[in-house]
């Protein structure tokens, strides 16, 4: 059997890292769960033309409303959005669950995990990055001394993994295509919140880690001088979804908002691409509280988006993520496409197909 090593962190940390261990086994626990919590059938009622404006929706995407504040679309919305404080995976499915959110930002993850939870969701929106081998979402980490040039190497190495994570199902991915199994390292189960990973690869508590945003910039700058540094896994890892609860889109007047928010959505991820400079000031260093440099990274890093009319590519992708996940975890396969709610296909495409990305200047 593989090693699965959970390694003592502060007590919030300690405590994300519970609620994700409690998911993957809650999964493992109930591997007929979705059977009986999700409806796997596509849902085909129409969704209505238009949105009564006492229609309440409340929505975890804060990047989102920034977005709207600074384009200034967030008071145009014909319909009132409560805006929650939350995004990802965990802090999503846990207000789904509770009947208090009815669209988050997520990656592609999530989604997966809740099927095999029997929590019923769907998919609304996807983004994508052009190039994305270029710009990817995530580096590996490798730990001063880990002597880790190639993915191959990563055997016998303890790896840092966050199951129920995007950076969790990058680390099978990325050992599959080393052609390595779970046998071959310990994974070592720590959260992959804020600087956790730069900290453990740092102290040599892991040899290797995925490392996600400013973390690319920051962590060979601090440690580099002691042999730390980052290295491609070559790996597409852009998927970014706006994620739903069932019951919120099988509401006709939600479902409609739902709708209207995705388009307002869109338009707000060309508007970011457009006006770099808005969003590193507004958003990075305003909201965040980053340097103007790392913000510059950050919108050097995403590239430009890629908004697709058809999904059918984008649920083949997933098909394959569902698959090594079940494999690796003892759950049962199921067909990808159930998490897509199809209706929502081509809303966001329609949306900004009068704009298109353009090649942006250096901010």
């Amino acid at each position: 059997m593989f090693t699965v090593t959970a390694m003592r962190t502060a007590p919030l940390q300690a405590a994300t890292a519970a609620a994700a261990v409690s998911l993957l086994l809650a999964g493992c626990q109930n591997s007929g769960a979705a059977a009986g919590g999700t409806d796997t059938a596509p849902i085909k009622a129409r969704i209505p033309k238009t949105v009564s404006a006492d229609t309440s929706i409340t929505v975890g995407a804060p990047d989102l409303k920034v977005a709207l504040k600074l384009s200034g679309q967030l008071d145009k919305l014909p319909f009132t959005v409560k805006w929650a404080n939350l995004q990802g995976g965990p802090q999503c499915s846990e207000a789904f669950r509770a009947g208090s959110l009815d669209l988050c930002s997520a990656a592609e993850i999530p989604s997966i995990h809740a099927h095999w939870t029997g929590l019923d969701t769907r998919l609304v929106a996807a983004r994508f990055r052009k190039a994305p081998l270029d710009h990817p979402t995530y580096e590996l980490g490798i730990a001063p001394g880990a002597n880790i040039d190639t993915l191959k190497d990563l055997r016998g190495k303890k790896i840092a993994y966050s199951p129920g994570q995007a950076q969790g199902a990058l680390v099978l991915r990325i050992l599959a295509k080393a052609g390595l199994t779970k046998e071959d390292v310990q994974l070592v189960e720590l959260p992959s919140t804020g600087d956790v990973y730069p900290t453990a690869l740092s102290s040599r508590q892991v040899d290797a880690a995925p490392i996600g945003d400013v973390n690319i910039r920051r962590y060979p700058a601090k440690y580099g001088k002691d042999g730390a540094r980052t290295i491609q896994h070559g790996l597409r890892d852009d998927p970014e979804h706006l994620w739903a609860p069932a019951e919120s889109v099988k509401d006709p007047q939600k479902a409609a908002a739902i709708r209207e928010l995705v388009e307002v959505w869109a338009r707000a991820q060309i508007w970011i691409d457009k006006h770099p400079k808005e969003w590193i000031e507004g958003y990075y260093v305003k909201d965040q509280g980053l340097t103007h440099e790392d913000g510059a990274y950050l919108v050097e890093q995403s590239g430009h988006p890629d908004i697709p009319a058809d999904w059918t590519p984008a649920i083949g992708r997933q098909q394959k993520t569902v698959d090594l996940l079940a494999k690796e975890t003892g759950q049962e396969k199921f067909d990808a496409s159930i998490l897509f709610d199809r209706r929502y296909e081509s809303v966001a495409a329609r949306a900004i197909a009068a704009e298109a990305p353009t090649e942006r200047e250096r901010p």
